[in-house]
């Protein structure tokens, strides 16, 4: 059974090709690209080198075999994704402003995106992590709870939780998602959020008093605030350490973030010492974004060593 799992929406992204291409004129897109956060996530262990496999689901469709074809290639168990021969596939359209905003069309609502159900877990042996996304949780209320329910029945089995909070705007379906993040911050080890969702999962005004309060919770082990190109910061219960970028021409930065927690996972799972982890999740994140397409970066431990042979910018 594969070291990592996790579960969440899967889709195809079909993309604006270049900046200022607003989604309400007529034009070109690209596409489609293999996509949704976890898929991505999973996606970059798989290609590190440490087993890895989804939960999910899609259409009985060609963008179905888009999404399962990759992930089968590059190594991702993909045994419990489910085929619905009565939805279509998860689509997301994107656009790019030139300031580097994003603007997000989700077509997954009501398809078997968020139709997968928590699976029997008796074969679910010798889990290390269960990682979980926000935008998932957004998705639908029903199938935040599925996540959460699996969660439960992995950690009982000894896994450890890792959460992006991820937060889209597009997705906030109402007050029971809080409810759901709560949930899973209280078996979070592994917190990887943005500086605003920090601020939001843990209802503090300033990033001292949010990791403050996350810390309370014992299971916790350690929190890495993503800042996109300014770094990021690492804090555990006795230090705090931050870090730049390794500077590349961005292609397209949908994904980086995503990169970047499975090539933590990945640093973790190898023992490897926490300034080395965030070296290398830096590095997945910045070979992402010198490519266009959401995980179509050339992510491999030997592009990785490449990468971290080269000095990080100072942190901002």
């Amino acid at each position: 059974m594969a070291e990592v799992w996790t579960m969440g929406e899967l889709l195809c992204e079909v993309m604006r090709p270049k900046v200022d291409m607003p989604l309400d004129k007529t034009g070109q897109f690209l596409g489609p690209f293999p996509s949704g956060a976890p898929a991505i996530c999973i996606d970059t262990v798989a290609r590190l080198g440490h087993s890895a496999g989804i939960i999910g689901c899609v259409g009985d469709d060609a963008f179905g075999s888009c999404l399962i074809d990759r992930l089968t290639d590059d190594g991702v168990d993909c045994t419990h994704i489910g085929v619905s021969p009565t939805g279509s596939t998860g689509v997301a359209f994107v656009a790019y402003a030139g300031d580097g905003s994003r603007t997000f069309l989700y077509h997954f609502a009501n398809t078997p995106a968020v139709e997968a159900k928590s699976p029997d877990l008796g074969d679910f042996t010798d889990v290390k992590f269960f990682h979980i996304m926000g935008c998932s949780l957004m998705a639908s209320a029903d199938f935040g709870a599925e996540i959460v329910k699996t969660m439960r029945g992995l950690v009982a089995k000894g896994a450890k939780v890792s959460f992006d909070p991820n937060v889209r705007t597009e997705l906030m379906s109402g007050p029971e998602v809080a409810a759901l993040i709560d949930d899973v911050m209280e078996c979070c080890s592994v917190l990887l959020p943005g500086e605003a969702e920090l601020l939001a999962i843990s209802r503090q005004p300033t990033i001292a008093a949010a990791v403050a309060k996350c810390f309370e919770n014992d299971t916790l082990e350690v929190i890495v605030v993503k800042r996109g190109s300014r770094g990021c910061t690492v804090f555990t219960r006795d230090q705090e350490a931050s870090f730049g970028v390794y500077p590349v021409e961005v292609q397209d930065a949908t994904g980086a973030g995503d990169s970047f927690d499975g090539a933590f996972l990945c640093g973790l799972l190898d023992g490897r010492p926490l300034a080395e982890i965030v070296k290398m999740a830096t590095a997945a994140a910045a070979l992402n974004t010198a490519a266009f397409g959401p995980m179509e970066g050339d992510i491999s431990p030997e592009t990785l060593r490449a990468m971290m042979a080269s000095p990080l910018s100072q942190p901002e």
